[in-house]
C-alpha cells in the first residue's frame, strides 16, 4: 500500500475510479489491466486491492458512482417543484445528465451488458433503484391531485424500461439526439398518467 491510501483513503479510491474510468472507455472491460489502472491512477496494486477486490468490483463501483450522481442530480434539480413538475423535471434532468456524461454512460452501460450475473444483478439494482424514485414522485402527484390513483409500481417500470432503452440507443447510435428524446418522449409518458403540459 503507498503512502497516500495510508494518508487519504478516499483521495486514492477516487484517484483510482478516475483511472479505471479513462482507461475502460479507452480499452473496454476485458482488455483492461489491473496494471494500467495502477499506472494511471500513479497507485499500487495494493491501493486498488485494499479497495477493490478484482476487476468486477472496480467496475461495479463506476456504476454505483454514476448512479450515485445521477440520483444526486435529480434530488437536486427537483426541490423547489412539486407534483408532476417534479416528476418531469426528473425525467429532464436524466437525460441531461446522460447527455452531459454520455462516455461514462456508455462503458457503463452498455460494456456491462453480456458481462455475467455479477453485472446484470447490478443493472437490475440500479434499474429498480430509479424505479422507486419514479414511484415516490409519481404517488407525490397523486397526493397533490395533479393526476389520478394510477398504478404507480406498474407506471414507474414500465416509465424505467422506455427511458432505459432509449438511452441504451442513444448511447449507442448518437440519435436520436437529447433535445429530441426529451421532446417526444417525455410527453409520452406524461400522457401515459392523463398529465398534459
Amino acid at each position: 500500500m503507498d503512502d497516500t491510501t495510508t494518508r487519504d483513503p478516499q483521495s486514492t479510491r477516487e484517484r483510482i475510479l478516475d483511472a479505471a474510468l479513462n482507461i475502460f472507455s479507452k480499452k473496454g472491460y476485458h482488455d483492461t489491466r489491473l496494471d494500467e489502472i495502477v499506472n494511471e491512477s500513479s497507485t499500487s496494486k495494493g491501493a486498488i486491492y485494499f479497495h477493490f477486490p478484482n476487476k468486477e468490483r472496480l467496475f461495479i463501483a463506476l456504476v454505483d458512482q454514476f448512479a450515485d450522481l445521477l440520483e444526486r442530480r435529480v434530488t437536486e434539480a427537483i426541490q423547489p417543484e412539486t407534483g408532476m413538475g417534479r416528476v418531469r423535471l426528473a425525467l429532464e434532468t436524466v437525460i441531461d445528465t446522460f447527455g452531459k456524461y454520455r462516455r461514462p454512460a456508455k462503458i457503463l452501460l452498455v460494456q456491462a451488458v453480456g458481462l455475467g450475473s455479477i453485472f446484470e444483478e447490478k443493472r437490475n439494482e440500479v434499474n429498480d433503484r430509479f424505479a422507486r424514485l419514479i414511484e415516490t414522485y409519481l404517488q407525490e402527484a397523486i397526493a397533490v391531485g395533479d393526476i389520478g390513483p394510477v398504478d404507480t409500481e406498474v407506471v414507474s417500470v414500465a416509465w424505467m424500461g422506455a427511458i432505459y432503452n432509449v438511452i441504451i440507443r442513444w448511447v449507442y447510435t448518437g440519435e436520436p439526439e437529447p433535445q429530441r428524446i426529451l421532446d417526444t418522449l417525455l410527453p409520452v409518458l406524461l400522457k401515459s398518467v392523463g398529465y398534459e403540459q
